[in-house]
């Protein structure tokens, strides 16, 4: 699994456990809460009622002084009341006052005059001098129908005459209730797919940001050059940067180690041959030789010597390309002019092997790139098919757009690649007999080649073709 599938699960996991316990209990606490504060209205409410009706109480009116009159229109009042969008036309409260033995003297509702309320908790706590309070069925079979009671004593100095009770049906508030249930859930469910957003980014960010450092540290592996990948803003300043950086120095210097054993390496392999061959003439001219044999042998050393002097320039052109992560110059470069720029310095070349060119490179075609990189490949490219091409043989160049692309290519009439060798001809060192009477290159134009154009995000392919017979090199580059 990956890693950025882990961590959302990981966070949608934390988070539903959170929102599921939290949601729980404010939705188990919206109900009783309610309760708590209708509980709290009614005994100032008990309170207030049980001051005004205790003069009646006293006098023994109570049905029909001046309380019960003042209460007689109560029941059916019409507040048109509009609550949060809910309306209010009637009136929930119930007043009921028992004498001290529990007998009920008054009742709004007139239903329960003359009932002995004594058992219920509201009036037996209270004529106690106790809190009294209950909660009960107002009809057994149906369990939504409990009704709220909150008594307050009616007093004759320190003597408790009576009880009053305010009752009011707790089905009232679930209007309310279902309001604040239905506006929690909403705003839960909004914030947990806020949340869940935020993580889907945060994961994202942190799984792509991973994924660019691995991808970086697979394409160190397998020798690929790729510039240090850049993070956003997010990343500016965290360990993901701090993390690139110290892979960027640990592969600068794990190259720079391998670049120079590899170098040493190899040349060592190639000077044995151009040494042996020098410190052998030098030797034979030691001795007394005939002058035609003199000469030849001076002839070696100056040839093998021009061969050292090529290897290193070479090589040192070669290291400084293999080094580069991106292009330091770049600028408008007339591949056109510049191939026919390299033709006219290959004159003296071409004249000497009788070779025809067949110039089909048009006008004004044009890359972004560096010059001196690209006239560097194309020399070599240009070398490789003078010296592979028979004597009286022809070059055909080209040049053409292919949809964001030029498409520059040379075509000899050589012997062209041979089989074993096409998968190899781009390896460092790797070369082939360049003709009768010509030593190996060595092995490594093509190679510079391909490191040009990997720096220019260009292709280069070296095939052989029929009709008539050869080598073809093309090489594509984005314009």
């Amino acid at each position: 699994m990956r890693i950025g599938l882990r961590l959302l699960l990981g966070f949608f996991l934390v988070l539903g456990v959170a929102v599921v316990v939290v949601l729980n209990v404010f939705l188990q606490e919206v109900k009783p809460g309610t309760r708590l504060a209708m509980e709290d209205s009614l005994i100032d409410a008990a309170h207030a009622f049980a001051q005004l009706a205790a003069a009646d109480m006293k006098a023994g009116t109570i049905a029909t002084g001046g309380f019960a009159q003042a209460l007689q229109a109560y029941p059916g009042a019409q507040p048109g009341a509009s609550i949060w969008g809910f309306e209010k036309n009637n009136v929930d409260y119930r007043i009921t006052i028992t004498d001290a033995q529990g007998m009920v003297r008054f009742d709004t509702r007139q239903e329960a005059v003359g009932q002995d309320f004594s058992r219920w908790n509201d009036v037996l706590r209270t004529l106690r001098g106790e809190y009294g309070a209950r909660s009960s069925l107002a009809d057994p079979n149906d369990p939504n129908s409990t009704v709220m009671h909150v008594a307050a004593p009616i007093r004759d100095g320190e003597r408790i005459i009576g009880a009053l009770t305010v009752s009011r049906p707790n089905r009232s508030l679930e209007p309310y209730i279902e309001r604040s249930q239905q506006r929690i859930l909403r705003w839960s469910w909004g914030l947990l797919g806020l949340s869940l957003l935020i993580g889907v980014l945060l994961s994202w960010w942190m799984a792509s940001s991973l994924s660019r450092l691995r991808g970086y540290a697979n394409a160190v592996a397998s020798g690929e050059r790729l510039a240090l990948p850049r993070f956003g803003r997010l990343s500016g300043n965290t360990e993901f940067n701090d993390l690139a950086q110290a892979v960027e120095r640990m592969r600068i210097r794990l190259e720079d180690k391998a670049y120079v054993e590899t170098y040493v390496h190899t040349l060592t392999h190639e000077l044995k041959s151009p040494l042996a061959a020098i410190r052998g003439a030098a030797e034979l001219l030691e001795e007394d030789l005939p002058e035609p044999d003199r000469q030849r042998f001076a002839g070696n050393i100056q040839r093998q010597t021009e061969r050292l002097r090529q290897l290193v320039d070479k090589l040192l052109r070669l290291a400084d390309v293999e080094q580069m992560r991106a292009l330091n110059k770049q600028e408008r470069v007339d591949l056109s002019d510049l191939t026919r720029d390299l033709l006219q310095r290959a004159e003296p070349r071409l004249r000497l092997k009788g070779l025809r060119v067949r110039d089909e490179l048009g006008a004004g075609q044009t890359v972004r790139g560096d010059p001196f990189l690209l006239g560097q490949a194309l020399q070599n490219l240009l070398d490789n098919a003078i010296d592979f091409s028979p004597a009286q043989g022809e070059l055909w160049l080209q040049l053409a757009q292919d949809g964001d692309a030029l498409v520059w290519s040379v075509r000899d009439q050589g012997p062209g690649v041979p089989g074993y060798a096409l998968a190899h001809i781009f390896e460092r060192f790797y070369s082939l007999p360049r003709g009768e009477g010509q030593e190996k290159s060595s092995g490594l134009g093509l190679c510079l080649v391909k490191e040009v154009s990997h720096l220019h995000h260009g292709e280069i392919e070296v095939a052989n073709v029929d009709h008539p017979p050869g080598c073809r090199a093309i090489w594509r580059l984005p314009r």
